[in-house]
């Protein structure tokens, strides 16, 4: 991300002031056809800076008040709101898979504390602008892909036959099918089969761990997981490197300076360039990670001894992680505390075993949980099963006797 005084300020769409910008401009028919496109650097004055919460309102018109203030815009967002839901209608019929899985938001004060940790929301506004970043994506790189220009393609591969197979023998046991050779469509089936049931966010975690991870490349190999044959990143140049490339490639492109000499040059250097950047993407997330966990153990330092309900949300050879249902925070009941057993960790079936009780703990279940430690050095919060602790206590009550 650039620095917040280019990324708030020059950079930055405030309403009212001239600023000069990147355009993909598109035209679509009732239907949410894509028609004609062009692309032009240009010269924005923004009418409104306004909130996703606002755009929510006036959308789903839940406030008079800032139906009257935004007046003037009313008409012009509820018909994006119309396009953005045909453009949904679309992508979803063409096997675009979408993972509608919650993430957290931290919410800290002015002394840098956490004072909570929520699930994020994900309104129409939100989805709103996703899907025009998603179409303006795709039109750029259509239009390098027909050129057959060299280009930094956004690229997520396939998954692997062996990972179609484990998850068509994970979903079967719900009752549900899937083929091999349905690509994105089939998933997208199994995802939609399952929508508001109990199951449903099980499923959709092991979908997406059976999934690749999405990379940069000069190589088009389409979206597997979005279901298209062309797309690139090319709507935040302030936050994203390759969607800076991407710029440059396309002002090259529209002042007629892509010449042969330049196509060579970029042959040569796209391949280093997604490389590079795609290996800076897994670098900052796993920062983005370490960040997040590290105020999720502060905000649970002074919780330790108390008692939650959670869902696990992985299991390992080595224990399960337990998301709390109050907090959004994620916890690791160790397998070595499981004192009632010895259990067997199943990789396809995602669960741990008792080898002579055969209880199980398996992704998705309920679980209440305790919290016994937490460790802001190792970034990591340690949680025993309720009972487990409830009969130390009794044990260590006992023993004072």
């Amino acid at each position: 991300m650039l620095p917040e005084a280019l990324s708030n300020g020059i950079c930055s769409l405030n309403p009212n002031v001239d600023r000069l910008t990147m355009t993909a401009e598109i035209e679509f028919d009732s239907h949410g056809t894509p028609g004609k496109k062009r692309f032009y650097e240009s010269v924005i004055k923004s009418a409104e800076r306004m909130t996703y919460t606002n755009v929510k309102k006036l959308v789903l018109d839940e406030d008079e008040g800032l139906r009257e203030r935004y007046a003037k815009i009313l008409h012009d967002v509820r018909l994006m709101a119309e396009l953005a839901e045909k453009l949904t209608a679309r992508r979803i019929d063409s096997g675009s898979i979408d993972f509608d899985l919650p993430e957290p938001q931290i919410i800290i004060d002015l002394e840098g504390n956490v004072e909570d940790i929520v699930r994020s929301e994900r309104n129409v506004a939100h989805k709103l602008i996703e899907e025009f970043m998603l179409a303006a994506n795709k039109a750029v790189a259509e239009e390098f892909s027909g050129r057959k220009f060299p280009f930094l393609y956004r690229v997520h591969d396939e998954p692997d036959a062996e990972s179609i197979q484990d998850f068509m023998e994970f979903v079967s046991g719900f009752g549900l099918h899937l083929k091999m050779d349905t690509g994105p469509l089939g998933f997208q089936r199994i995802l939609k089969a399952v929508e508001g049931k109990p199951e449903e966010r099980l499923i959709n975690h092991v979908l997406l761990r059976s999934m690749k991870q999405a990379v940069y490349s000069e190589e088009n190999i389409g979206h597997f997981g979005l279901a298209f044959n062309n797309y690139t990143h090319f709507t935040s140049p302030i936050r994203r490197y390759p969607d800076l490339i991407v710029h440059r490639l396309l002002k090259l492109l529209i002042h007629g300076r892509y010449t042969k000499e330049e196509r060579e040059r970029m042959e040569e250097e796209l391949p280093e360039i997604g490389s590079h950047t795609s290996a800076r993407e897994r670098k900052a997330m796993e920062a983005e990670r370490e960040i997040a966990d590290l105020k999720k153990c502060q905000f649970m330092a002074d919780k330790t001894g108390e008692t939650f309900e959670g869902l696990i949300s992985g299991v390992t050879s080595f224990g399960a992680f337990v998301e709390l249902k109050d907090f959004f925070v994620e916890g690791l009941v160790h397998v070595s505390s499981l004192l009632d057993d010895y259990y067997i960790y199943d990789e396809k079936r995602h669960s741990l075993t008792g080898e002579h009780g055969k209880r199980t703990f398996r992704l998705g279940d309920e679980i209440t949980v305790t919290v016994a430690k937490v460790d802001l050095e190792r970034r990591r919060i340690d949680l025993v099963l309720a009972e487990e602790f409830k009969k130390n206590q009794k044990g260590m009550r006992k023993g004072r006797r």
